[in-house]
Formats: C-alpha cells, sequence, structure tokens
C-alpha cells in the first residue's frame, strides 16, 4: 500500500497508475520508514533540487509518451480549403504559417533577404535574427538526403569549395516551386497538456526565391509531412516516439483543427478502419479497389481485373479529392442513374479538372457511397462537402470528387473532414475512424479511459492499496501532512 499527499506549493507530480508508471520521485530523498513501507519527498520536476533539471541542456528534449501528445494547430484557408499548420520557428520564436502536406516531404518558409517572394499577411522569416539557426554546407549528409532537389548546377562548385551552402529547389504538381538554402532551426509545438516542446536542429528549407501558383497570402511556406528522410514526420520521430501522426480536420472551417505526433496520436477504437500503405520514397499511396454508390460497385481498376497498386494518393495539401479519368468516366455514369436530376461534366479550362454539376441550387441527397479499399476496409463519404455550390454555375451543387489526367487519384483534404486520420510509418498503414472532430479538437482526447491528473490530487491524501484492490481519497492540507 501506498499513499502520498500533494500540495499546491510543494509538488505536482506525473503518473498514470493505470498504465503503472512510477513518478518523477527522486531515489536520493530524504526515504522514511513508516510501519515497514516507506515515504520519499516529492519534487516538482521544474524545481532546483530536482535531479532532471541538470540536463535541461542536452540537446534532445525528453520523449513524449501517452496522453502528453505534441499537437500543433491547423485552420483552413477559406480560399484555397488548404489546412495551414501553425510553429514556431527560431530563437526567440517566430510564427510561421505553412500549408500541412502530407504529399511532399520538404519543410520550408520564406526568408529574408527574399529577392522573389509572393505577398503573405504574415511576412517572411529572418534568420539573422534567431540565435539558433545553423546554416548547412553542400557535403553535409542533410544536403545529400535532397538528391535531385539539390541545385544541379552547383555540383562541381561544391567539389571544389566544400564550405558552399546547401542550395535546393523543389517543386509542386501545380507548377509551385520553392529555391533557397537547406539550414537548421529550432522549432517549437505545444503538447496536449500545454507543455513547450522543443525541437532543435529541424532542418529546413530557407526560400529566397518562390512562386506559389495559387497562393491565397494565408501561407508562408510548406510544412511536408511526408514519408522521407526530411520530413517533419521522420525528423521528429526520434524526440516524440515514433514515425506516426494523426489529424482530425473540422467541418467548421471557423474552428481550429489539430494534428498530433508520435506515441499517444494513435487511431483506435470502435469504427476504425485500417488500410495498407504501398512502399514508397515519399507520399501515402494506398490502393482504391473501387466505389460504391448505393448498392452498385464501380471498380477502379486499370486492366479490366484488378486495381494498379498504390492508385491513389492521400494528399492533405490537395483540398478536392480527384480521381484519374478512367475512374471518373465510370463514377459519372453511375451517379448519374443513382440521382435522379438533372446533371452534367464541367470542364474547369485553368487547372484541367473535371466536376459533375447538378441543376439545383439545393444540397444533393446523393445514396450512400463509400471508398473500397485494399484488404477489405471501406470508408464512407460524408459530410456537407459531398456537393458543393459552384459560384461560376450559378450556385449549382457540383459532386466532390474531380477527374484528373494523372494516373493516379487524390484523397484530398475535403475527403478526410470528420475523420481522425492516423498514419503510422512504423507498422506502413494508414487508418480512418468517423469522428465528430469539433468536438474530438475541444476536447483534446479520444481514449477510451479518462485520466485523474496530478492537479485532480492536489491537497488530497491519496492512498493506494494493492491487497485490497482500492484507491482512497482523503481531502488534506498536504502542506501541513507532509513537514509534519
Amino acid at each position: 500500500m501506498a499513499t502520498f499527499c500533494v500540495s499546491s506549493t510543494i509538488a505536482v507530480i506525473t503518473l498514470s497508475f493505470l498504465h503503472l508508471i512510477c513518478y518523477t520521485v527522486t531515489a536520493t530523498s530524504i526515504v522514511n520508514n513508516i510501519n515497514g513501507g516507506f515515504s520519499a519527498q516529492l519534487i516538482r520536476k521544474n524545481s532546483p533540487n530536482s535531479p532532471f533539471q541538470e540536463h535541461k541542456n542536452r540537446k534532445h528534449s525528453r520523449r513524449l509518451i501517452g496522453p502528453n501528445v505534441p499537437e500543433a494547430p491547423l485552420t483552413v484557408d477559406q480560399m484555397s480549403f488548404a489546412q495551414i499548420m501553425k510553429i514556431k520557428m527560431g530563437t526567440p520564436g517566430t510564427d510561421i504559417y505553412a500549408i500541412a502536406d502530407t504529399g511532399s516531404d520538404l519543410v520550408w518558409t520564406q526568408c529574408e533577404p527574399c529577392k522573389a517572394c509572393y505577398t503573405t499577411k504574415f511576412g517572411v522569416f529572418y534568420p539573422r535574427k534567431s540565435s539558433t539557426h545553423k546554416n548547412i554546407t553542400c557535403r553535409h549528409r542533410e544536403c545529400r538526403l535532397l538528391g535531385k532537389k539539390f541545385v544541379p548546377q552547383l555540383v562541381d562548385e561544391c567539389k571544389q569549395k566544400p564550405t558552399t551552402k546547401c542550395f535546393y529547389s523543389y517543386a509542386y504538381a501545380d507548377e509551385s516551386v520553392t529555391l533557397g538554402t537547406l539550414d537548421k532551426e529550432t522549432i517549437s509545438l505545444k503538447s496536449s497538456t500545454g507543455e513547450d516542446v522543443v525541437l532543435k536542429d529541424i532542418v529546413f528549407g530557407c526560400g529566397h526565391n518562390n512562386n506559389e501558383t495559387a497562393t491565397t497570402g494565408n501561407e508562408m511556406g510548406v510544412i511536408g509531412l511526408g514519408r522521407g528522410p526530411l520530413s517533419f514526420v521522420s525528423q521528429i520521430a526520434p524526440y516524440v516516439g515514433g514515425k506516426r501522426f494523426s489529424h482530425c480536420l473540422n467541418s467548421d472551417p471557423k474552428l481550429e483543427s489539430k494534428i498530433y505526433f508520435g506515441n499517444g496520436s494513435e487511431v483506435s477504437g470502435e469504427g476504425v478502419v485500417t488500410v495498407p500503405l504501398v512502399d514508397a520514397e515519399t507520399g501515402y499511396f494506398v490502393t482504391v479497389t473501387g466505389m460504391s454508390i448505393g448498392d452498385d460497385f464501380v471498380p477502379f481498376d486499370s486492366n479490366g481485373t484488378t486495381a494498379r497498386k498504390g492508385n491513389f494518393l492521400i494528399d492533405s495539401g490537395t483540398p478536392y479529392p480527384r480521381l484519374p479519368i478512367g475512374y471518373f468516366d465510370k463514377m459519372v455514369t453511375q451517379l448519374q442513374k443513382a440521382v435522379p436530376l438533372g446533371s452534367y461534366v464541367k470542364l474547369d479550362k485553368a487547372s484541367g479538372l473535371r466536376s459533375v454539376c447538378f441543376n439545383t441550387t439545393q444540397p444533393v441527397n446523393f445514396p450512400l457511397m463509400a471508398f473500397h479499399y485494399e484488404g477489405g476496409g471501406k470508408v464512407p463519404l460524408i459530410g456537407e462537402f459531398i456537393s458543393t455550390p459552384d459560384a461560376e454555375e450559378g450556385g449549382k451543387h457540383c459532386f466532390i470528387l474531380n477527374g484528373d489526367d494523372k494516373e493516379i487519384g487524390f484523397i484530398g483534404g475535403l475527403m478526410q473532414i470528420d475523420f481522425l486520420v492516423g498514419f503510422d510509418l512504423d507498422k506502413n498503414v494508414v487508418s480512418f475512424k468517423p469522428t465528430n472532430c469539433v468536438e474530438f479538437n475541444s476536447n483534446g482526447d479520444d481514449k477510451e479511459q479518462g485520466y485523474v491528473g496530478g492537479l485532480m490530487q492536489i491537497d488530497f491524501l491519496v492512498g493506494f492499496d494493492l491487497d485490497k484492490n482500492a484507491v482512497s481519497f482523503k481531502p488534506t492540507n498536504c502542506v501541513k501532512f507532509n513537514i509534519k
């Protein structure tokens, strides 16, 4: 049996007995025998007397486990529908607002000196004002991780002058381009319990020449969440306990969503659909076998019998989901049979995308629809964004799935709304769980178990009796109790 009394001024202890983890009790504390048991002085982990304080200047932050999960807020750009992630960069910290993109790897932001930068509401990052900014030379290991993204014209110069900076050139599918130097910087997040999570020496692109083809001015760069070695997820894995993260995108664009990293970000519980990821250098590719529309199944096959492996990319940086044109035509044929409204296919000349629109300005009453994945998993299409009014079409409602000339499809951000989506690179799977993301992000926890944390136990004498399998609480002035 063990008892302790936590005062509001003497000690705050961090422990979940549900997981059989010990409190941060220092072994060198004063220990007193009480009827064959013992008592120990409890010291705040941030107290000058704590033995952990002498390690505060170590290079690596402590690993966060359990409910104390690193997280970052996401907001919807209401013009582009992109998810904008907020982090702090540098020392002192500068707020960086960048597109959260599961379809790419590089973390980058616009930097001074900016030779050609697009206009944003938040300005640019000034590396010279940060005491933790570090340059990377062309011979560094991190520079070699760029591969073909390293500026090829500088290969010979790097051989002659190894101290040359590491220059990158990174292009996206929408023809956006960023060029600059690869550097290191400190990035800070918050944990789900409000603690600061400091991530040192994160490699990022300092963009000095940037061309965002579809910028709305609400973003300063991109946070690549892909699976390559330079992605944000891969770089922070040693800090947070693994290559995994999850997000829950709100249906209300005026509210923040959240993205969670590392241990504790796993998606589990009733209703979870887990899908195998297809091996790739970067990006999260899955195999979609087809789509059900009501009672009918539309196969997404490439050779008449089976779907091509990795035929869809889960890409939060692409708001609208896209189907290869062959799949799109099959889907439209079946959808027009299932929905008793006049409809037509619209071609957007600027993007080359096709969409099916209906002759109504009211939300369309669709049958139940779902994507079917390799392994038998089935994920429904849900939410108010299944059809959206098109201003160019007089407010007529158009279906969320677009047709594209590319060979692969895209499971975009709008298709992920009101799902808790978890990416686990250690297990090579992605999981989907239908979730009220407004409630989930405000509560911060979808676990089936709750946690009686240390702050709830202040000024209680708490006793654990494993022989009787019981725990007892007694209101107590713990300041007086602990100095008796």
